[in-house]
């Protein structure tokens, strides 16, 4: 991954309002979100109350054939999830969504975020004698949910009693025999959306470009602490929860969503391009040509020319068939498919002083693989930027940071690390830039991950297989000696 970190998880819901082919469209809609997430996909349809599930590790393209769409057969509702999981391994038990059979009737459920109390919860139901089959935090969601279910008499009104027990990230999509539910935390920390579409159907998903992908227009971003409802006698809401301070995780703008997808009234693009500029600004370098890191540091190079004059250029070609780096499991592997995914194009690069920008730099286990690559393709200058400020704290709300130890930020100044690197500048954007990314006011944007700031108490136990631990620090599990 060129050094980067892992992304999110991307989910998606439909309701109908007759029997048709959901699965289809949920796997439509699935591909527009696999940049959110290459561990593992999933699918449940809803046939009348009969849920029809299908999941396992890999790519969208991958985990579906024609054929596994064929038996999910049709139905009037459907939920999808891609998955980089932040809480737990990365293996089929965790795939998601989940399917709940409880006594009063069946839910699916698909989530992105990270709760911050995961840890606690869990403890909470193992002593109540509840049986996890997962390590992941969704899991404790789906639990929290269905002992809420059981003592209520609807399913809206125990997702609204979870909502008071749950803290950190979470958007989720909840699916139960007759209703479609879209459920976003009080602070909003990940993007979650609804549109519809011409034929009556209601449609959720994590960004707008799935919406688009599958024929349906934006109608508004769920509110944070809002929960939709959807039927087949409309939408109804409910804002218990709504009226706290916004923090929407501002790494969305800079790596995580699409270019085409439109947040808060504002494009992923254009926020882009705008991070660009405020480095063109900062950054006044004498160059000749400046080129972004495929594809997520195009759009910030693009803003950077056009506001310093410098010439925008194509300096590398990915390689489409090669998936992210940090799917590689190891450091030689990663530094191999970076060769292979991206190509130098000399003719624009040889003999140049060059201004190469990235989305950003996290921990930097490859920016001088890509600096190399400029300099062995006959570059004069390397002056390597990043449009996101230094990364240097870690994040408990969903994106896979769980310790200062391996960002590069925390343990070198940008001079050194453009020694160890080999280029002639690095640099970072201005944290109070990364906030006028959207064109507002620079406030409802969490920035913790960069200037320690958390909107939410610091969990206890943050690391990302911290469940997998506690079982193999379990003396019942381990192995007599």
């Amino acid at each position: 991954m060129t050094g980067h970190i892992h992304e999110e998880c991307g989910v998606f819901g439909i309701f109908a309002p007759s029997t048709q082919e959901v699965a289809s469209t949920t796997y439509y809609a699935l591909f527009a979100l696999q940049h959110r997430g290459q561990e593992s996909a999933g699918i449940v349809v809803n046939d009348d109350g009969v849920f029809k599930a299908y999941k396992d590790v890999g790519l969208v393209n991958d985990v579906f054939s024609a054929e596994v769409i064929k038996n999910l057969g049709t139905g009037n509702m459907a939920i999808g999830h891609v998955r980089y999981g932040t809480t737990g391994t990365s293996g089929r038990e965790n795939a998601q969504p989940i399917v709940v059979n409880h006594l009063k009737g069946n839910m699916a459920l698909a989530h992105n975020g990270n709760l911050v109390n995961s840890f606690e919860l869990r403890a909470e139901l193992e002593n109540e004698g509840c049986i996890f089959h997962t390590t992941s935090d969704t899991e404790v969601i789906s639990y929290i949910i269905t002992k809420e279910r059981v003592k209520t008499s609807s399913i809206e009104k125990a997702v609204l009693a979870a909502m008071g027990r749950l803290k950190g990230a979470y958007s989720l999509v909840v699916m139960s025999p007759s209703k479609l539910i879209a459920v976003r935390d009080p602070h909003g920390f990940r993007p979650l959306c609804y549109g519809v579409r011409d034929d009556g159907s209601y449609l959720i998903a994590s960004e707008s470009c799935a919406l688009n992908a599958v024929g349906a227009k934006k109608v508004r971003e769920v509110a944070p602490g809002e929960m939709l409802v959807f039927t087949k006698d409309g939408i109804q809401s409910y804002t218990d929860y709504c009226g706290q301070e916004k923090k929407f995780c501002v790494f969305e703008y800079f790596y995580i969503a699409r270019p085409d997808s439109e947040i808060d009234g504002c494009y992923v693009h254009d926020a882009r391009r705008r991070a660009g500029a405020f480095l063109a600004e900062k950054y006044k370098i004498d160059a000749d040509i400046v080129i972004g890191v495929p594809d997520s540091g195009l759009d910030a190079a693009l803003g950077y020319a056009e506001r310093s004059g410098i010439p925008y250029g194509i300096g590398f070609i990915k390689n489409k068939y090669i998936g992210r780096t940090f799917i590689a499991p190891d450091q030689k592997m990663r530094e191999d498919k970076v060769r292979i995914k991206l190509n130098v194009v000399e003719s624009v690069i040889r003999g140049k002083r060059v201004i190469l920008i990235d989305d950003s730099i996290v921990r930097g286990t490859t920016s001088d693989r890509i600096v190399k690559l400029l300099h062995d393709a006959g570059a004069k200058e390397v002056h390597f930027l990043s449009s996101a400020p230094p990364f240097l704290n870690p994040c408990y709300y969903g994106t896979d940071i769980d310790s200062r130890d391996h960002l590069v930020a925390c343990h070198h100044t940008p001079e050194e690390f453009a020694k160890m690197i080999g280029a002639d500048t690095v640099g970072y954007l201005d944290i109070e830039h990364a906030k006028l990314l959207t064109g507002g006011d620079g406030t409802g944007f969490c920035t913790a991950c960069f200037d320690g700031k958390y909107p939410t108490e610091i969990p206890a136990a943050a690391n990302k297989n911290r469940f997998e631990q506690k079982i193999s620090e379990n003396p019942k599990f381990q192995k007599k000696q």
